[in-house]
């Protein structure tokens, strides 16, 4: 792909406006359906488009034969990514307003610090801990709304299912870095193995529903703009920048405009710990992303 930097800026652009207003999204789609039953729809959704993409590409006839070169991978990956990690980053959406789930979700990347330590052999460094130290003081400002000394939190299971998920979505990225196969066709991979047992629980809960129109266009939503299409247009602008870093930097937009959303569609007034809570969360990110 022929590298072009203002192009590569343009594609990440609407990526991040994308993952913007997909905490929206989720509360959205979570007044019409369960979270067992957003997962399941959302998941089909992207199933597809994935599956047309690989027709597009010509890529259909590696499917079973990259699957069977990692068969032992694949299940792993599947099993994380969408089913562990949407089933309880949904749940956690569910119990919490999403201005606290979405701002406590970009916590995963220090999560992946945390986990490359005992599973990379990665050693922390200086600013890997004080990364850390701002990161979880922002969990905890937002988690408490600003009542550090109290430890009074809304809702712990919420606060926990969030924080959870991004230890799950940090070591779907940790088992991924063994993975040198095409990202598309990856990821169909995973939504094929995911899927079954996304049914499977389903069935098991005795949630199957055939969901009203809201609930449709919400889980095609989600399925498209938060697992399909985005990712896409994310690693079309890696593929075409000459800058990665400047490019990626963009996504710290992003929670920043979706506070602006919750506000506007959701009616949620955005709590001032929050703010606070996402400037911490953030200058973590930052100290571990720019300073080597």
């Amino acid at each position: 792909m022929i590298k072009n930097q203002r192009h590569a800026i343009y594609f990440a652009l609407a990526a991040v406006f994308l993952w913007s207003t997909v905490a929206t999204a989720f509360k959205l789609a979570l007044q019409q359906l369960s979270p067992l039953q957003l997962v399941f729809y959302a998941s089909v959704f992207s199933w597809l488009f994935l599956l047309s993409c690989l027709i597009k590409n010509k890529q259909i006839t590696e499917i079973v034969p990259t699957f069977r070169r990692n068969k032992a991978l694949y299940i792993k990956l599947g099993s994380l990514n969408p089913f562990l990690y949407y089933l309880i980053l949904f749940k956690a959406y569910d119990l919490l307003p999403a201005q606290q789930a979405q701002a406590l979700n970009y916590t995963w990347a220090i999560a992946l610090s945390l986990l490359a330590v005992p599973m990379l052999g990665q050693k922390l460094r200086k600013t890997d801990i004080a990364a850390l130290s701002f990161a979880y003081l922002g969990v905890l400002i937002i988690s408490t709304k600003g009542q550090l000394t109290q430890l009074n939190f809304q809702s712990p299971l919420g606060v926990g299912l969030a924080l959870l998920s991004t230890l799950l979505w940090a070591l779907y990225w940790i088992y991924s870095t063994k993975n040198k196969d095409k990202p598309i066709l990856s990821l169909f991979i995973c939504f094929s193995i995911g899927l079954p047992l996304i049914a499977a629980v389903v069935t098991w809960q005795n949630a199957w529903i055939i969901p009203n129109l809201k609930g449709t266009l919400a889980a095609l939503y989600v399925g498209l703009f938060e697992m399909g299409i985005t990712f896409v247009l994310w690693l079309i602008a890696m593929k075409k920048a000459e800058n990665t870093a400047k490019v990626s930097n963009l996504i710290f937009i992003s929670p920043f405009i979706s506070l602006i959303l919750i506000n506007q569609f959701l009616g949620e007034e955005i709590h001032p710990a929050t703010l606070v809570g996402l400037l911490f969360i953030i200058a973590g990110l930052m100290v571990q992303k720019l300073i080597k």
